[in-house]
């Protein structure tokens, strides 16, 4: 059995890497593939570079199918994905941005695994991380290093996942992110509005509906930190300014399922942390760390509620609580 696989790159002014991002699609060792590119209004030459490359004769026999999706407004990232299911034309898919790659055996080493676990429809991996260009002189680490024994355990369930994703978006590996298109559609897809954060909304979707979350300990992808992702900031930051974002995400996706005291203890800190950006102190002076912390921890009220529940009897089997 060799069935097809849709791999699909999501691009927004990606010019500068989408082409190295297609090679490593192009050199996967897994015969089957479609290949879908959605560009989100790209401001730069990202759609020329990917029809520049797709031209090649080379490109055109390689895939069963090549569909390239363009939008005439940008739409958010999570708008992009959904369009990327809609073109693929597979059971399986594999997301990958426009400035990442596969490393050569991903999609075999997917295959495999559903292959040997057939109850698996979503499927994670290790990431390799590099700083700016995927040379082994700028290798940063692989993540996770070691086995999870967390949120991807096999003796969790997916109620337990999702539980334990209710408190934090534990899963730092997205790009390694494989899936079964049922599997998501079966939840709504991608919520659009969720423009810049797709990930974290979905893994909640997915594990309350029942499916569970699967890992694979094998790198598959390459992520590449450079200045010009959308998710890096400045390293003299005390917070990243996604942390406001995020609080509205979760307070749409998590806080109704939350213990109280947790919940008003991500406001208090959402408040703080919204104050100092208005000050502008968010930086990392020693002053702003100093004053940040004895706010943010010291003078949280909720985070002494939470601490004392936490060491009740009845807290052990509450994931909320460990």
């Amino acid at each position: 059995m060799n069935p097809l696989v849709t791999i699909t790159v999501l691009t927004y002014n990606s010019a500068a890497f989408v082409q190295e991002t297609l090679e490593s699609v192009y050199h996967q060792t897994y015969a089957n593939l479609a290949l879908v590119v959605s560009d989100d209004c790209s401001k730069d030459d990202s759609l020329a570079k990917v029809e520049e490359w797709i031209a090649q004769e080379k490109v055109q026999d390689r895939f069963r199918s090549i569909n390239v999706v363009t939008v005439p407004k940008n739409t958010g990232v999570s708008a992009n994905c959904n369009r990327c299911i809609a073109a693929a034309s597979s059971d399986w898919i594999k997301f990958l941005a426009g400035d990442d790659i596969l490393l050569p055996t991903a999609i075999e080493d997917y295959m495999q695994f559903v292959h040997d676990v057939p109850q698996a429809r979503i499927v994670f991996t290790q990431v390799k991380v590099y700083q700016d260009t995927f040379e082994e002189k700028n290798f940063v680490r692989t993540t996770p290093l070691d086995f999870p024994h967390n949120l991807m355990d096999a003796q969790l369930s997916a109620q337990d996942q999702y539980e334990i994703l209710l408190v934090e978006d534990r899963i730092h590996y997205t790009p390694s992110y494989f899936f079964n298109k049922q599997a998501v559609l079966q939840v709504g897809g991608f919520d659009e509005e969720n423009r810049l954060a797709e990930d974290y909304p979905m893994w909640l979707k997915l594990t309350r509906s029942g499916e569970r979350l699967y890992y694979c300990h094998k790198p598959t992808a390459g992520y590449r930190i450079h200045s010009n992702a959308a998710n890096n900031t400045s390293q003299e930051l005390l917070f990243r300014p996604s942390v406001l974002y995020t609080f509205e995400i979760r307070k749409r996706v998590a806080h109704s399922f939350l213990p109280w005291e947790m919940v008003a203890s991500e406001y208090h800190v959402y408040y703080l942390s919204s104050l100092f950006q208005r000050l502008g102190w968010n930086k990392k002076k020693p002053l702003y760390q100093q004053l940040y912390r004895i706010g943010s921890f010291y003078l949280n009220p909720f985070h002494y509620i939470y601490a004392l529940k936490k060491r009740m009897p009845i807290a052990k089997k509450n994931h909320f609580y460990q």
